[in-house]
């Protein structure tokens, strides 16, 4: 469970309705399977030892006995095994009978959670046999499970008398097994199970309905500080129910901003009537984590991220934990802490969509986004025009691109975008040609600016040689292309739009006052590996017809452009020398650092550690080392160029405007995140 991780499970185990003995033993053969996996919460369906559709046999004493000493045997089976196990069985307590979850870790029954909505609608007829818990928690003697269970022992004097329903009458004194310490269990609907060695992990307990009604006791668990919460169910299928569960099981995970844990049976229940699919599913926090194939027995597994729970949490200020720890009973136990063997698996790209289905989706959405920010500023502000620097790179290809639509959602001629290409010692023939190219295919106002007179007469002025290739010979240019664009913004009535993207402004790869100012910054929430999905999918997509294919082959080259800011002077060909993710790090490794450093809040260490698992053999550890230590530097060095970051639409979760989502001092030092890297 080290960094947070705990490895969980689902089971559909193989069963047969109303025989015991095979259902134990099955359930014992899927409990070993899933601890030498490392599964450390374990859950099987309802009703798992007797199968669910066991009907009228539910009213024959026979069977809950039997179901009793299942429940012991699989209790003793456990005693050596470093897990937490939910299983569902019938319980008869003071005459009534409960359909629960039973809770087993390392030889001893914790707690018996009881169903709190009852189904008894359509095919459903469980009232038939079950009762509703009705008040607080009491104590259940699991010496009294099954009448044929063996004592060995002496009565034992209790702190307070016991109600023992055999004799109808409360009692002062109980046989206590040799071999049992733990002679009683909590039984009710308000029970949670918290690590005393892990306070992250917190388990709270529902039984299918539970999850469909309205009030889920998943809700008032979430808020008692459960971070898990199980569900053993017995949900038939029917059309369309399979999608409608996923989503009801993502959505609540997502709501209680909790991890979710639903297992299913299938092959051995009744289908007299109707068929069950083992449609097991594990979610976190509103992502499905695991997802078994249906109508198939088995075991899913998914390591959840408890830390992340837990920030979700802090972070979010609606989320209200109640203190009132009187309505509710809270059991302990303790699991070995140690290093989960990891199965996750961490998108390359955590900012962009695997699905190519989804990302032409998120594509359209995304250019809305920013299309319609830029749009309302145009509108409010009665500009005349938009003047945008045009380089041929990426970011400005898309900042283009999301003029133009802006201006098409407003009405407005395109000839309102001033695209300005500002050559100097740096520009090559190539990135030339694809913006002019870029200016005269979306039919926008183009005009060139050469620069090197002004930056060599600014260098003369401040006694600078032009061939000392130093940080002031590179900011240099990038301050004086700001200085054309802004007056000639002043000159057309207009503003100037903003070309630089997330991931710059996380490194701090801008010039101060130079790329990195702007009136409106339509690209400053996407990260560079979701600006290059953005222009593929735009020229995949979105070029279409004669004019469509010459689009698109323009940023096609464009995307085969290596990354650079052209600041220092061309080679003897005629080519850059200046390959940006040669200096400051391949943009891929930054992002995924960039996402789970701010969305999830993951220290470097745990970053690191996911981040070899990803990029095994595309990166060798070293690599990916060197330049998380480098993205920790930088970020933490250039946030002063953050606190001053001008408007621009937010897209996605992760964002760093000085208004909204980042609120740090420029003056906040490293120095604790890279000592977490010394000794990985």
């Amino acid at each position: 469970m080290k960094d947070g991780f705990i490895k969980v499970a689902a089971v559909t185990p193989k069963m047969k309705v109303s025989d015991v003995e095979y259902n134990v033993e099955q359930i014992k053969i899927s409990i070993s399977e899933a601890v030498e996996r490392g599964a450390k919460v374990i859950v099987f369906p309802e009703l798992a030892i007797t199968g669910y559709t066991c009907g009228d046999l539910f009213l024959q004493d026979l069977l809950i006995e039997k179901a009793y000493e299942g429940l012991r045997d699989i209790e003793r089976y456990t005693d050596n095994m470093d897990a937490i196990i939910f299983i569902g069985a019938p319980i008869k307590f003071r005459g009534k009978l409960y359909n629960t979850s039973v809770a087993i870790s390392k030889g001893s029954i914790l707690g018996i959670n009881c169903k709190k909505n009852i189904p008894n609608y359509s095919e459903y007829y469980e009232k038939r046999w079950f009762d509703t818990w009705k008040g607080n928690e009491e104590l259940i003697s699991l010496s009294d499970f099954g009448v044929d269970y063996e004592h060995s022992g002496e009565f034992t004097e209790l702190d307070e008398p016991v109600y023992n329903e055999d004799l109808d009458e409360e009692v002062e004194a109980i046989l206590v097994d040799e071999d049992d310490n733990d002679d009683f269990a909590p039984i009710g609907d308000n029970i949670l199970y918290k690590c005393g060695n892990y306070p992250e992990l917190i388990i709270g307990s529902e039984i299918c309905e539970d999850l469909w009604a309205p009030d889920t006791p998943s809700t008032k668990a979430a808020l008692f500080g459960a971070t898990v919460i199980v569900n053993s169910s017995a949900s038939n299928e029917v059309i369309g129910k399979a999608e409608y569960r996923r989503q009801l099981i993502k959505s609540t995970s997502a709501r209680l901003n909790a991890c979710y844990i639903y297992a299913n049976p299938c092959e051995g229940e009744s289908t007299t009537d109707v068929v069950y699919g083992g449609h097991n599913i594990i979610a976190e926090n509103g992502t499905i984590l695991g997802e078994s194939h249906r109508f198939s027995t088995g075991i899913i597994y998914a390591d959840l991220d408890l830390k992340r729970i837990s920030f979700e949490r802090q972070k979010n200020t609606s989320f209200q934990l109640n203190k009132n720890f009187n309505e509710i009973e809270l059991q302990t136990f303790n699991l070995n802490v140690e290093d989960t063997r990891l199965d996750r698996h961490f998108p390359r790209f955590p900012f962009v969509p695997q699905e190519a289905e989804k990302r032409v989706e998120r594509c359209e959405e995304i250019l809305t986004i920013q299309a319609m920010g830029l749009k309302e500023r145009v509108l409010h502000t009665n500009t005349k025009t938009v003047v945008i620097g045009i380089s041929g790179g990426l970011d400005s290809t898309l900042a283009l691109l999301v003029c133009v639509r802006a201006f098409d959602l407003a009405g407005r001629d395109r000839k309102g975008i001033l695209t300005v290409t500002m050559p100097a010692f740096g520009t090559t023939d190539r990135t030339y040609n694809n913006a002019v190219n870029l200016a005269k295919i979306l039919g926008v106002t183009f005009k060139e600016v050469n620069i090197k007179n002004a930056v060599n007469l600014h260098f003369k002025d401040i006694g600078h040689k032009d061939d000392v290739y130093d940080v002031t010979y590179e900011n240099s240019q990038a301050r004086e292309r700001t200085q054309v664009l802004m007056d000639l913004a002043n000159e057309t009535g207009g503003f100037v739009v903003g070309t630089g993207d997330l991931s710059e402004m996380a490194l701090g790869w801008a010039t101060y006052n130079g790329d990195h100012m702007s009136m409106y910054a339509v690209n400053v929430s996407i990260p560079k590996t979701l600006v290059r999905h953005l222009v593929a999918t735009f020229a995949e997509v979105y070029a279409k017809g004669k004019e469509g294919e010459a689009l698109k082959k323009v940023l096609m080259d464009v995307l085969d452009t290596p990354v650079s800011p052209e600041l220092l002077p061309v080679d003897e060909n005629g080519q850059m020398t200046q390959i940006t993710e040669d200096h400051v790090g391949p943009y891929e490794l930054h992002d995924f650092f960039l996402y789970y450093f701010l969305r999830q809040s993951y220290r470097p260490r745990k970053i690191y550690r996911i981040a070899k698992d990803t990029f095994a053999g595309i990166y060798d550890e070293e690599t990916i080392l060197k330049w998380l230590k480098v993205f920790i530097r930088r970020f933490f060095s250039q946030q002063f160029k953050r606190s001053c970051l001008p408007d621009g639409p937010k897209v996605g979760t992760v964002a760093i405007s000085p208004r909204g989502d980042l609120r740090m001092p420029s003056d906040a030092v490293s120095k604790l995140w890279l000592a977490d890297l010394e000794n990985v």
